[in-house]
C-alpha cells in the first residue's frame, strides 16, 4: 500500500514524474465560473492534481481556475485527454495544442487517450491506436506533456499497442470503484507498470444509497464518500472525486486521519454491481 499521509503524497510513474496520489476531477463540471470556482476551491482544499478533458468542454475555464488560485504552476500536476474525433498521428499533434492554448499553459503533466475503441475507428482500432499513441509518444519527447496514457483500455487494446509501442503507457484511467473493480485490467496494468486511476471513484452518486456502506461510514465516523475514497487509495488506485460545493471537495480530501480494516476491505470489494457497471470501450456509441 501507498504511503498515505497526505493529498500532496505521490506516487511514482514508471518515466520517474511524481504524481499526487488524489486528483480533482471535473467531468460534467459545467464551464465558465462553475468550472473556475470549482477548481480553485479544490485548489484552497490543498489539491494539487486537477483532471479535465478536451471532451468536457471547460478547459479554458479549468485553466482560468488554475490561475485565480495563486498556486505556482509547477506545483500543480494538470491531465488532460485527446477526445475520439481527434486521433490519428497528425491529429493528435494538433489536438495537444488546441487543449494547452485553451487550459493556458504550454505544458500538461499528464495526456491521456480518452477512449480504447471509439466506434468511427472500430473497423481499424489497432492502426488508429497505434497512429495516435506514435503522436503522444512525440508529445512526450517534445515536452508538451512530462507523462502519457490512456484510458478506457482493456488488455486486448493494451496487448495490442506494446505491439507498436516504444513506451508503454504510464496511466489507464478507468471506471473503478467498489461496484467495478476490473480486475483483470487493473492486474495488468500493475504488472505492466501502469498506474490504475479511479474516475468515478464514487460511482456517479449511486454509491450513497448502498446500505452495507452507509452503516460502515457511520461505524468509522466517516462520510461514504470519505470511506470509498480510502478504500481507493488502499487498493494503490489514484482515485479523482469531482465536486461543485466547496464543503464536499474539502471533506473528499480528508482521508488520511484513519484506515480501513482488512476485514472492511474485503466486504467493500463484495458489493460488485451495486452502482452500475464500467462501459466496454469496444461497444460505446461514440
Amino acid at each position: 500500500m501507498a504511503h498515505l499521509t497526505k493529498l500532496t503524497d505521490t506516487y511514482t510513474l514508471s518515466n520517474g514524474v511524481e504524481i499526487p496520489i488524489v486528483g480533482f476531477g471535473t467531468w460534467q463540471t459545467p464551464s465558465g465560473e462553475v468550472a473556475k470556482d470549482s477548481v480553485k476551491a479544490a485548489l484552497d482544499a490543498g489539491y494539487r492534481h486537477i483532471d479535465t478533458a478536451a471532451i468536457y468542454g471547460n478547459e479554458a475555464s479549468v485553466g482560468e481556475g488554475l490561475k485565480a488560485s495563486g498556486v505556482d504552476r509547477h506545483d500543480i500536476f494538470l491531465t488532460t485527454k485527446l477526445w475520439n474525433s481527434d486521433r490519428g498521428y497528425d491529429n493528435t499533434l494538433k489536438a495537444i495544442d488546441t487543449s494547452l492554448a485553451k487550459l493556458g499553459t504550454d505544458y500538461v503533466d499528464l495526456y491521456l487517450i480518452h477512449w480504447g475503441n471509439p466506434k468511427a475507428f472500430r473497423d481499424n482500432w489497432q492502426e488508429s491506436n497505434a497512429e495516435t499513441w506514435r503522436a503522444m509518444e512525440e508529445i512526450l519527447k517534445s515536452g508538451k506533456a512530462r507523462a502519457i496514457g490512456v484510458s478506457n483500455m482493456r488488455v486486448k487494446h493494451l496487448e495490442e499497442l506494446f505491439k507498436t509501442a516504444n513506451t508503454k503507457p504510464m496511466v489507464n484511467q478507468l471506471f473503478l470503484n467498489p461496484s467495478d473493480m476490473q480486475e483483470e485490467v487493473t492486474k495488468f496494468d500493475t504488472d505492466n507498470g501502469i498506474l490504475n486511476e479511479a474516475y468515478s471513484p464514487l460511482g456517479t452518486g449511486k454509491i450513497f444509497g448502498v446500505p452495507e456502506l452507509q452503516k460502515m461510514a457511520e461505524r468509522y465516523g466517516k462520510s461514504v464518500a470519505q470511506l470509498v475514497l480510502r478504500w481507493s487509495l488502499q487498493h494503490d488506485f489514484l482515485p479523482l472525486p469531482k465536486s461543485v460545493h466547496a464543503e464536499r471537495i474539502q471533506e473528499n480530501a480528508q482521508l488520511f486521519d484513519f484506515e480501513l480494516s482488512h476485514h472492511d476491505m474485503e466486504l467493500i470489494d463484495g458489493l460488485h454491481g451495486v452502482a452500475g457497471l464500467a462501459q466496454d470501450p469496444d461497444t460505446v456509441n461514440f
